[in-house]
């Protein structure tokens, strides 16, 4: 494919490019982590769960909110892998999802907010 303006760009480059940018099912999968990971409340949910194991009413706690509300928002980010849980008789634990993908947004969003990580 040659592009409508020729800026004397790397070749290997550009092929490289318009092989990947066609992977629009790739794309559409960081998108829905990203969507996830774009509302606050999520944010500081999946950021308490990289740090340790909780059950929803010590996340509503800490979050100053109630526990339907943090269940809405954990619902979403189990979906996306970015979390898992375990039961334990009645009451469910929540945790980040030990994936390369989940420590890396974990690191970005330390590196974003120029925190770190206590572990």
């Amino acid at each position: 494919m040659n592009l409508p303006h020729n800026h004397n760009e790397d070749e290997k480059a550009c092929q490289f490019l318009q092989a990947k940018i066609g992977d629009i099912e790739s794309f559409q999968m960081v998108s829905s982590v990203f969507k996830q990971l774009g509302d606050p409340t999520r944010l500081r949910i999946f950021w308490i769960l990289c740090h340790c194991e909780e059950c929803v009413l010590n996340i509503a706690a800490l979050l100053n909110m109630s526990s339907p509300a943090v269940s809405h928002h954990l619902r979403p980010l189990k979906n996306s892998g970015l979390i898992t849980s375990r039961r334990i008789g009645k009451e469910v634990y929540y945790k980040s999802a030990d994936t390369e993908q989940t420590q890396l947004l974990h690191n970005m969003m330390e590196k974003v907010m120029q925190i770190t990580c206590f572990r």
